[in-house]
């Protein structure tokens, strides 16, 4: 099975997803998978099959516990395939990142601004009864 077919299903890359900390027993991984996407036990074990017999995974025993593990070669060899591609996205990731850090800096500007308005407005306020314009607490002229 090529590599592509074996993380084209969502329940076999939520498995990696959970094996990426470090092992996990086949019964913690059936627990979250049957949960979140409803299949039975008997299905949990065909897809960590197909994720082992593929390589993706290892199996150690211990006792009556199998403990899964994410095998990482596969994961390089995919990553290696894409290297030829990401030049495609490099620059659009480039792009996203400059509007990202653009949108915090006029989100920030408008939340918080820094240093007083322009013209010393921040010293003058207006009285508020007789509307008269005041700097630093003394009425001006």
């Amino acid at each position: 099975m090529h590599a592509f077919d074996v993380l084209g299903d969502p329940v076999r890359r939520r498995i990696l997803e959970l094996l990426v900390d470090g092992e996990r027993t086949a019964g913690e991984i059936g627990a979250v998978v049957q949960e979140e996407f409803g299949i039975s036990q008997p299905g949990v074990s065909q897809h960590l099959k197909v994720l082992r017999e593929s390589g993706f995974t290892t199996v150690r025993p211990d006792g009556n516990r199998r403990f899964y593990a994410v095998q990482p070669e596969p994961l390089q060899e995919i990553d290696r395939w894409l290297g030829r591609y990401r030049q495609f996205w490099a620059q659009r990731l480039d792009a996203l990142e400059t509007e990202l850090v653009r949108g915090r800096r006029v989100h920030r500007t408008a939340a918080d601004p820094v240093g007083p308005p322009a013209g010393g407005a921040a010293e003058r306020a207006e009285e508020p009864r007789s509307g008269r314009k005041t700097i630093r607490g003394r009425r001006a002229g």
